[in-house]
């Protein structure tokens, strides 16, 4: 990208939570955070004085499917960043004193994740969806598994998961793809190479309508309604994303209009989708006090109806479609987007579609086409509902004739 003067990079490990085997769940994010606590030849402070030295910025985060190391510098520090990350990913010191330290950090993490209800929904709802499989667990794992984790443990799932064909490397900006290669192959030799890769197991691929509660003394009652959705790269995502920001992707959208603007039911309310592998998930979230549930659930499942049963108007697609095409430019012009989607997708062996090919492909919907989404995904026998409030599963009988 010739018009910027800073590079965006990123080491992308093709293993999350739940590539975890039982008893390691939370090890991705554990050893996420070791990493920064220093390497053979590093301490933490190094690290991140090094960074701060040329005004730069690293970090890291985990999801269900990968771990993402990542750091964006001016483009004279590309070789300083990619060493520094190479380094911390390839050798990690692993502590004991300093494990303990980051276990206690963790755990704290758990402890308010589980004290912020309109953040624990989301997950509830997600081991709901996919119940007794890898994907619905927490990415932070349970203070169980936690606890009981070691050093050797850890260098073990390190061995394991941190070789070279699982490790994706990204970059955007200010970059000269020779000089990444040379780099590459300079820096990337002390990573283990086994033949035993890793694999996953495959969710089941149809929900099934449900009510699920966890009652608690909150001010509000947060609540989620969702169901499965499609796999990343799937051919209908186009119409999926269009869909998407239809049902609840802004202020114009149907859910917004009906739950805040028309009745003043709800202060948040939103939809997202989701996708992974070999499945995906779409979900409504909304935020209210108790007297204000049931008739939210209500607007939500008649909204639902309505566009399974009815599709969309020419007017709202083109919305839709303009909102997509500007969010993809918009977000291009950035080099962290572009290297992050670089990163996702040559890790997800996903179609990469430059900015026109994308552009076409949203521009290709059409109305049967999200209609026809919105029947497969919205399917009200397909809908889970999770709450979590001062609330009770009575309060919600309706919901088993709801659709």
């Amino acid at each position: 990208m010739p018009e910027v003067r800073s590079v965006a990079l990123a080491f992308w490990l093709g293993s999350g939570s739940r590539d975890e085997r039982d008893g390691e769940e939370g090890a991705c994010h554990f050893l996420e955070h070791l990493t920064f606590k220093g390497t053979a030849k590093m301490s933490a402070a190094d690290i991140a004085q090094a960074f701060d030295a040329v005004g730069g910025e690293a970090n890291a985060f985990s999801t269900k499917e990968y771990t993402c190391f990542h750091a964006r510098v001016l483009g004279k520090d590309l070789k300083l960043a990619l060493q520094i990350l190479a380094e911390m990913i390839e050798q990690p010191a692993i502590r004991p004193d300093e494990l303990e330290g980051e276990r206690n950090v963790i755990l704290e993490e758990i402890a308010m994740h589980e004290d912020t209800p309109e953040d624990l929904v989301h997950d509830l709802f997600t081991e709901r969806l996919f119940p007794d499989h890898p994907l619905g667990r927490e990415v932070m794992g349970t203070i169980a598994t936690v606890a009981a984790m070691t050093p050797e443990s850890l260098r073990q799932f390190h061995t394991h998961h941190y070789r070279p064909d699982n490790i994706v490397f990204s970059a955007a900006g200010d970059v000269d793809h020779a000089e990444v290669v040379e780099l590459l192959s300079a820096n990337a030799s002390a990573l283990p190479d086994e033949s035993d890769s890793p694999s996953r197991s495959h969710p089941t691929a149809k929900a099934v309508k449900s009510l699920h509660v966890l009652t608690r003394p909150t001010e509000q009652v947060h609540l989620v309604v969702g169901g499965v959705g499609f796999p990343q790269g799937h051919d209908r995502r186009f119409a999926w994303a269009a869909l998407d920001v239809l049902l609840g992707g802004g202020m114009s959208s149907r859910l917004f209009q009906e739950v805040r603007e028309k009745r003043g039911l709800a202060y948040s309310i939103y939809s997202y989708r989701n996708t992974f592998s070999d499945t995906g998930l779409w979900a409504i979230y909304a935020g209210c006090v108790a007297g204000n549930v049931k008739e939210v659930v209500k607007v939500i499942s008649g909204e639902l109806d309505d566009m399974c049963s009815s599709g969309v108007t020419q007017e709202e697609l083109e919305r839709a479609k303009g909102n997509l095409i500007g969010g993809l430019v918009i977000g291009l012009e950035d080099p962290v987007s572009r290297m992050t989607r670089l990163g996702r997708y040559e890790l997800g062996s996903g179609e990469m579609l430059n900015m026109d090919e994308n552009i076409a492909r949203i521009e290709a919907v059409t109305q049967d086409d999200v209609a026809g989404v919105a029947r497969d995904l919205l399917n009200p026998e397909g809908r889970v509902l999770t709450l979590i409030g001062p609330v009770s599963v009575e309060d919600f009988s309706f919901w088993a004739d709801a659709g």
